[in-house]
């Protein structure tokens, strides 16, 4: 086991933590995460972030391809959707049948009956952000790989607010076949949620992007670019853009179009 930001030994300061659990959110600073081993994932460096251990439906990851580093046994299990993102760099990746390069800010979606295989693509390292969960079937519907990349995606003004900004990775709006999305968000330095939410969704949030003060439950807490949030079903949250000059920005996911099970 080692550690994701390769900080060993003794620090020059006492112990001290910005990572917290609640029962049903957390936050999780880059500090202390480690790097763990998954078969199949060669020359690679992933860490696991939100997983049904921490209470949600669904696995996030953080994940560094270095050179020469792939996964061609493919990854995912039969029944999981899977998403991949990279942050930079450059990957070979294919669902076993379409194969494409994809270069910052391209992903890869695919359903539930195929699996994500990659490759790096050149001598940098990618550095990217994975999901995955159990499909839902939806009787008549179903999902497809979606490749593509988030830079040509054009900004929408969040809830008509013109300095909160959304990006769509999937068509799930239009599709009922995607049990699922996934998100940029980006505010604008002092922007914020126009309310509290609080709703049956759960999230899972990888900032990238600047600092901001986010209310989970009943804490407001500063959070800032490599952290990470999940919150469960119904965790009243909100957040504020903080900072002069960098947008407060993260990749989040949200399950959608889909009734409540009893």
């Amino acid at each position: 086991m080692g550690y994701r930001n390769s900080n060993t030994g003794y620090r020059d300061d006492i112990l001290a933590n910005r990572s917290i659990v609640r029962r049903n959110w957390a936050l999780i600073e880059p500090d202390g995460c480690v790097k763990n081993v998954i078969p199949g994932f060669e020359n690679c460096d992933i860490t696991i972030l939100g997983s049904p251990k921490l209470g949600a439906t669904f696995a996030d990851y953080l994940i560094t391809v270095h050179e020469g580093g792939n996964n061609t046994q493919g990854w995912g299990r039969s029944g999981e959707e899977l998403f991949l993102y990279i942050f930079d760099g450059t990957l070979k990746v294919s669902d076993g049948e379409q194969e494409q390069i994809i270069t910052a800010g391209g992903y890869i979606y695919v359903p539930e009956d195929k699996q994500i295989f990659f490759e790096n693509a050149s001598h940098e390292p990618a550095h990217g952000f994975m999901y995955k969960r159990l499909y839902d079937r939806l009787e008549g519907f179903e999902a497809h790989t979606v490749i593509g990349n988030i830079n040509d995606v054009d900004w929408v003004e969040y809830e008509g607010m013109s300095d909160v900004l959304v990006k769509d990775f999937l068509p799930s709006a239009s599709n009922l076949g995607f049990d699922m999305n996934m998100h940029i968000l980006l505010f604008k330095p002092g922007a914020s949620h126009g309310y509290i939410e609080t709703h049956f969704q759960e999230h899972g949030a990888y900032i990238y992007s600047g600092q901001g003060m986010y209310v989970l439950d009943d804490e407001w807490l500063p959070v800032k670019k490599g952290d990470y949030l999940y919150m469960g079903a119904y965790c009243p949250q909100a957040a504020y853009a903080v900072g002069r000059d960098e947008d407060f920005a993260y990749i989040y996911s949200k399950d959608c179009n889909r009734d409540v099970a009893l």
